[in-house]
């Protein structure tokens, strides 16, 4: 077993908005006495919920982690697209002269359950040429992305009221929820960007279960970590 001072396993965090996935690896890792710490799949500073951080020799475990299926609630404006397709980005709006329907919209979301193809955002962390697409999208170069193929296991719609629509999404590695906040836009005829995300789950781990960010500094040791994958 690892020292206090030196820990080894997972810590999973409910990132809150405003702070990088990088931020709150940092504060671990300053909790931690400087002990290695990664994260097990990015979350935007838009985004909240479930991050898991990896220390010391868990470090390994990251692409496992990474391949675990993740829940995401998440609130799509169908008013207007951005060139971000959240809502950091400016709103280009979209002028509907009849709302979609609920009926429409379940009808339009079961079309991407499955493996579909998406085509990630311009502004994501994506490699182009060896550069971070969304580096190249900041400077006003042209970025275009391959189109890939992810997995979409399940998509529920829990509210509908013209322009939010409420959903939970159950997906694979990869899946960004902005593209398909933009896609269902697209395919609806109106607009599409995503207005909230929060990660409740990624495999068994569960936001319910997850530490605060303030709470980070008086958890670090190592019966407050969780063991990692067999």
């Amino acid at each position: 077993m690892k020292s206090a001072s030196q820990p080894s396993g997972l810590l999973v965090v409910d990132k809150p908005v405003g702070v990088s996935s990088m931020d709150v690896v940092r504060r671990v890792r300053r909790a931690a006495c400087g002990a290695k710490t990664g994260h097990a799949g990015t979350l935007d500073p838009l985004a909240s919920g479930v991050l898991i951080c990896c220390l010391g020799k868990a470090t390994r475990c990251v692409e496992q982690l990474m391949g675990l299926a993740k829940v995401y609630e998440a609130e799509v404006d169908l008013s207007a697209f951005t060139p971000t397709d959240d809502r950091e980005g400016q709103k280009q709006t979209v002028e509907v002269k009849n709302y979609p329907t609920e009926s429409a919209v379940r009808t339009v979301l079961s079309g991407f359950i499955g493996v579909v193809d998406q085509a990630p955002p311009t502004f994501s962390a994506v490699h182009v040429g060896g550069q971070r697409a969304y580096k190249l999208a900041r400077r006003g170069k042209t970025v275009e992305l391959p189109i890939r193929q992810v997995r979409i296991d399940q998509i529920e719609l829990r509210d509908y009221k013209w322009p939010i629509v409420s959903l939970v999404v159950r997906c694979g590695r990869g899946t960004y929820i902005r593209s398909l906040a933009r896609d269902l836009g697209k395919r609806l005829a109106t607009g599409g960007h995503l207005a909230g995300l929060r990660r409740t789950a990624v495999g068994t781990y569960d936001v319910r279960s997850a530490v605060l960010l303030e709470q980070i500094g008086d958890l670090i040791t190592q019966d407050d970590l969780l063991a990692p994958l067999s």
